[in-house]
C-alpha cells in the first residue's frame, strides 16, 4: 500500500506542480515541491526497510538479467521486472535532483523562493531555476516512457502492469514467489523520517 500510495501521489503532482507554474501560483508550486521531496524520500527509505518486492535488493538486477529480459525473457516474479526496476530508480533520481534543484531557485524578482535559496547568490539561483526547468524535460521523457513501457508490456507481453498498481494483486509467478509485508513500525520510521527532513530542509524545524 505505501509503494501504490506514493506512485500515485507523485503521478498527481507532477501536473499539479506543471500547472502552478504556468499559472504563477509560487506559494503553491513550492509547497507542492516540498510535498513532492517528500514522497521521494520516503520511497528511497521504504526501498531499503519496506515490504519485499518495494526494496531495491529485490528488483535491481545485473547486466545479464536486464538483457536476457530485453531478448524475451521473464521477469523474476513478483514486482518491478530487470528493466523496470532500474526505470524506477532513475525516475526516482530525477525526481530527487529536481526537487533538490527547487530548493535553490529564485524569480528574476526575487520574490518567489525556494526556502535554501539564501545559501547561494542571485546569480546562482537563476541559473539553478534554468537547470530547474531542463530537468522537467528529462522528467517528461522518463515518464513518456514509463507509460510506453505500460502499454508495450498490455499488447505485447500481455502483462497488465496497471491493475496491480491500483489493486495490489498479481497472479502468483511460476517461482511461487511470496510477498512478504513490513511491519507498521518501518513504515512510521520511513514516514518520520521522511516528514522531518522535509520540514527541516523546507525550514519548517
Amino acid at each position: 500500500m505505501p509503494t501504490r500510495l506514493v506512485h500515485w501521489a507523485v503521478a498527481a503532482l507532477v501536473p499539479a506542480l506543471w500547472a502552478t507554474h504556468e499559472l504563477e501560483l509560487m506559494d503553491l508550486h513550492i509547497l507542492l515541491g516540498e510535498t513532492m521531496l517528500g514522497l521521494v524520500l520516503f520511497r528511497l527509505i521504504w526501498g531499503a526497510i519496506g515490504s519485499s518486492t518495494s526494496r531495491f535488493s529485490s528488483f535491481l538486477r545485473g547486466p545479464r538479467a536486464v538483457l536476457r529480459y530485453v531478448r524475451g525473457g521473464a521477469g523474476d516474479g513478483f514486482g518491478h521486472n530487470p528493466l523496470g526496476g532500474w526505470s524506477a530508480v532513475a525516475m526516482l533520481l530525477v525526481l530527487l535532483v529536481q526537487a533538490g534543484l527547487g530548493l535553490f531557485v529564485t524569480d528574476e524578482d526575487g520574490l518567489n523562493s525556494g526556502p535554501l535559496s539564501h545559501f547561494v547568490s542571485y546569480d546562482s539561483a537563476r541559473i539553478l531555476a534554468e537547470r530547474h526547468e531542463a530537468m522537467f524535460y528529462v522528467l517528461l521523457g522518463l515518464i513518456a516512457l514509463h507509460l510506453g513501457a505500460i502499454c508495450y508490456h498490455l499488447l505485447v507481453r500481455r502483462d497488465d502492469l496497471v491493475t496491480p498498481m491500483i489493486s495490489g494483486r498479481r497472479p502468483a509467478p511460476a517461482t511461487r514467489e511470496r510477498m512478504a509485508g513490513a511491519p507498521y513500525w518501518r513504515f512510521l520510521l520511513a514516514a518520520g523520517l521522511a516528514a522531518g527532513l522535509t520540514l527541516v530542509i523546507a525550514g519548517f524545524l
